[in-house]
């Protein structure tokens, strides 16, 4: 089938994989070829565990502001070599059973398919890869002689800033988001589904399930292929 002007819009983290950006966080810190910084970085990690729960409860913008800080000192290059085999050592094992399905499903309608997700653009290469995806809107580290500062480029891509990226892109390929869909499991991606016409949820949260249910929005599970 032709490509339509009409996206499928997926969130990655607990949608598609259960990774979530912490994880990949740690598994670079584990890789790092200097121990003293890899112990410190992964310590620093631990220890900031509550505080980052508490943000992400209260603001995913503030949680991304707060938690990409720790890349400071890590080098792109360094970061670019590994993300093959991050995705086949994080990644890949935590893509849901029927996440590829779906992916393909939409394709196969003609969506044109995008990856939306907070993640960091130098970790996504293979697996945008994997699953075909169309266009990737993800968030970006500022990085100075090749060295990450721990900044954020803007936009931040979170909550409402998502659905400013969305209609960007929108614009750019000339795509109608009314006709649009758009998949996932946090209720700090509400703004998004809100912002297209065919939402559906993923093994919400509970919070975002009541919202799923009282408004009559599919409400899928993608840890059983079947379903």
């Amino acid at each position: 089938m032709a490509t339509l002007n009409r996206f499928a819009l997926y969130d990655l983290d607990g949608t598609l994989v259960s990774s979530n950006v912490v994880s990949q966080y740690a598994w670079y810190v584990r890789k790092l070829p200097n121990r003293p910084q890899s112990y410190a970085k992964f310590i620093g990690l631990l220890l900031s565990i509550p505080l980052l729960f508490g943000l992400d409860l209260r603001s995913r913008t503030k949680f991304n502001i707060v938690f990409y800080r720790k890349y400071a000192g890590l080098r792109l290059d360094w970061l670019e070599e590994n993300a093959e085999e991050l995705f086949e050592g994080l990644f890949l094992p935590a893509v849901l059973p029927g996440a590829a399905l779906l992916v393909e499903k939409d394709r196969a309608e003609g969506y044109q398919t995008v990856l939306v997700t907070g993640s960091l653009d130098f970790a996504l290469g293979p697996l945008v890869r994997y699953f075909g995806f169309d266009h990737v809107i993800s968030n970006r580290l500022v990085f100075r002689d090749g060295v990450a500062t721990g900044e954020l480029e803007q936009p931040l891509i979170a909550e409402a800033e998502k659905v400013a990226a969305i209609r960007q892109l929108a614009r750019e390929c000339d795509v109608s988001t009314a006709d649009s869909k758009a998949y996932s499991d946090s209720l700090s991606d509400l703004p998004m589904l809100e912002a297209v016409g065919a939402p559906a949820v993923v093994n919400p949260e509970r919070r975002l399930r009541r919202i799923a249910q009282s408004r009559g929005w599919p409400i899928l599970n993608l840890r059983d292929a079947t379903r």
